[in-house]
C-alpha cells in the first residue's frame, strides 16, 4: 500500500538547520542566572561521551563503554543534543541535565503526515533538581521548534505526569497483551502466502521501506529514524541478546514480501510445554500479512503465553480468536502530542464529519493561544482562520486549554469525553466531537 504525503513534510534541509539551530536563549539566560551553562553538544565532538553517559545515568542504565559510546556515535547524527552543564560540579565536562531533539513526521488523521519536533532523552540529575532545569529545556525546545516553524511536537514519557504543564498530552494510548495461546484458538483468516524465517540483518534491510509504505495508515505513527531499526533487530555492536531475536517474513501469492516480525522465547523449567513468547515488533502492509504472522505467533510449538506491547487498542487480533477471555490487555499512555500552531496542525488532518467550530483556545506558554473557526467540508477537509466578528450560522463553540485539543488531534479520545470530564467547555459537545472524531484508533508501534 503506497499513499501520497498531503501538507508539508520535512525536508532533509529542514532536518538539518533545525539540527543546526541555537539552543533557546531565554532558557539560556535563565539557565546562566543559576551559575549554569546551557548549551548544544556535538555527536563528533569530545563532549559526546560525557552527555551520553548522563543520559544512561538519567534513565538508570548502566555507564557506556568506548564501544557503545562508539555506536551511539554512529547513529545519533539525526538528532539535536544539547546539555546543561555545572562548572562547579566535580565532573564538569558531564551535564547534570540532557534533552534530545529531531525534526521528524507525525501521522495524522487521513493518511496524511505533519511535521514534528520529537523529543527525547529528557533527564535531570538529582543532584540539580527543583531548580527550574527541566521547565528551561522543554520550553526551549518548544520555542526551538516553533520558531523553525514546526506545528507540532511529540514525545513518549517515562514521567508521565511531567509534561502535561508544557501542554502535552497522550494522543494515542497502546496496548499490552497477555494470551493464553492454546486456550485463544485462531479462528481469523489463513491467507495464501507463506511465513518463513530469515536473518535479523535482512529483516533490519526490509523494515525501513515496508514501513515507509504503511506508516500513514495509523495515526500515531512516525518516521522511524534509521538507529531504531538496528536497536530492534539487535544489528549493532553493542546489542545485547540478539541471538535470541528471531526474525520472521510474510510473502504473498506473488512472492512480495508483505509482513515482518521479530519474537523471543523464554523457557519454561518447570514444563518444557509452556514457554513464553514475546512479540518484539510486527510489522503487516494488509490485512494478509497481519493474520499469517500473528497465527504463527500463537500456533508455535511448546507455547503457553504470547505476550506483545504498542498494540493499537482496537486489534483486529481480539476479533481472530475464539476465546477472547484467553487474552489479558493492559492499556496506558504512550504518544503524547503539544500542538504549536493551531492552523497548521488541523488543516493536514482529515475529519470525521462536516461542521463548523469556534475554538477558543488557551495555552499557558502562548505558542498557541488563541480564537479559530475550524470549517470541515463534506469531504472531511478543514480549513482554518481566526475567529472574527460574528460566527457562521450553525458554528458550534468550543472553549479548550492546548493540552486538550492535543489530545483530541489524533482522534484518539471523544471531545464529548473530556467535556464530561469537565475538560472542555461547549453547548453541543457530542456535534464537536463528531468533527474531531476518527474512524480508527491511532497507535505508534515504537518507543523514542
Amino acid at each position: 500500500m503506497s499513499t501520497t504525503v498531503r501538507g508539508a513534510v520535512a525536508s532533509e534541509a529542514d532536518r538539518a538547520a533545525f539540527r543546526a539551530g541555537p539552543v533557546d536563549e531565554q532558557s539560556r539566560a535563565r539557565l546562566a542566572e543559576s551559575g549554569l551553562d546551557y548549551r548544544r553538544t556535538t555527536v563528533d565532538g569530545d563532549d559526546f561521551a560525557p552527555w551520553l553517559q548522563s543520559v544512561a545515568r538519567g534513565f538508570q542504565d548502566g555507564e557506556r563503554t568506548a564501544e557503545h559510546v562508539a555506536a551511539a556515535r554512529a547513529r545519533s547524527g539525526y538528532r539535536r543534543l544539547t546539555g546543561v552543564y555545572d562548572p562547579a560540579a566535580p565532573v564538569s565536562e558531564a551535564p547534570v541535565a540532557t534533552i534530545a531533539s529531531w525534526l521528524g513526521e507525525l501521522t495524522v488523521p487521513g493518511h496524511a503526515a505533519v511535521p514534528a519536533c520529537a523529543i527525547s532523552a529528557v533527564t535531570v540529575a538529582p543532584t540539580h533538581r527543583r531548580r527550574g532545569i527541566a521547565r528551561a529545556m522543554l520550553e526551549g525546545e518548544l520555542r526551538a521548534a516553533a520558531d523553525a516553524g514546526i506545528p507540532v511536537a511529540m514525545l513518549t514519557v517515562s514521567e508521565s505526569t511531567l509534561y502535561g504543564r508544557y501542554g502535552f498530552a497522550p494522543a494515542a494510548a497502546s496496548a499490552s497483551w497477555r494470551i493464553e495461546t492454546r486456550r485463544a484458538t485462531w479462528i481469523g483468516p489463513r491467507p495464501d502466502g507463506r511465513v518463513d524465517f530469515i536473518a535479523r540483518e535482512t529483516l533490519r534491510e526490509l523494515a525501513p521501506g515496508l514501513h515507509e509504505r504503511v506508516r500513514l495508515s495509523a495515526a500515531g505513527e512516525i518516521d522511524v529514524p534509521g538507529s531504531h531499526w538496528d536497536g530492534f533487530a539487535g544489528t549493532t555492536p553493542t546489542a545485547e541478546k540478539a541471538g535470541d531475536k528471531r526474525a520472521i517474513q510474510y510473502t504473498d501469492a506473488t512472492g512480495e514480501v508483505r509482513g515482518l516480525a521479530l519474537y523471543t522465547v523464554k523457557e519454561n523449567h518447570d514444563d518444557f510445554t509452556k514457554a513464553t513468547v514475546r512479540v518484539v515488533y510486527l510489522l503487516a502492509d494488509g490485512d494478509d500479512a497481519y493474520a499469517a504472522l500473528w497465527r504463527f505467533l500463537l500456533e508455535l510449538d511448546l507455547v503457553a503465553e504470547a505476550h506483545a506491547d504498542e498494540l493499537s487498542v482496537d486489534e483486529p487480533l481480539r476479533w481472530m480468536i475464539a476465546d477472547q477471555r484467553a487474552a489479558t490487555v493492559t492499556v496506558r499512555d504512550h504518544q503524547y502530542v503539544r500542538i504549536l500552531d493551531v492552523p497548521a496542525a488541523l488543516e493536514v488532518r482529515r475529519f470525521g464529519a462536516p461542521g463548523i467550530l469556534a475554538l477558543d483556545v488557551s495555552d499557558a506558554l502562548g505558542h498557541a493561544a488563541g480564537r479559530y473557526l475550524l470549517e470541515v467540508d463534506a469531504d472531511g477537509a478543514g480549513r482554518v482562520r481566526a475567529a472574527e466578528g460574528d460566527l457562521p450560522a450553525g458554528a458550534v463553540e468550543v472553549s479548550l486549554g492546548i493540552e486538550e485539543l492535543s489530545a483530541v488531534y489524533l482522534g484518539g479520545v471523544s471531545l464529548a469525553t473530556l467535556a464530561a470530564a469537565g475538560r472542555v467547555r461547549s453547548e453541543d459537545p457530542s456535534a464537536a466531537a463528531r468533527v474531531l472524531a476518527w474512524h480508527r484508533a491511532p497507535r505508534l508501534s515504537i518507543w523514542y
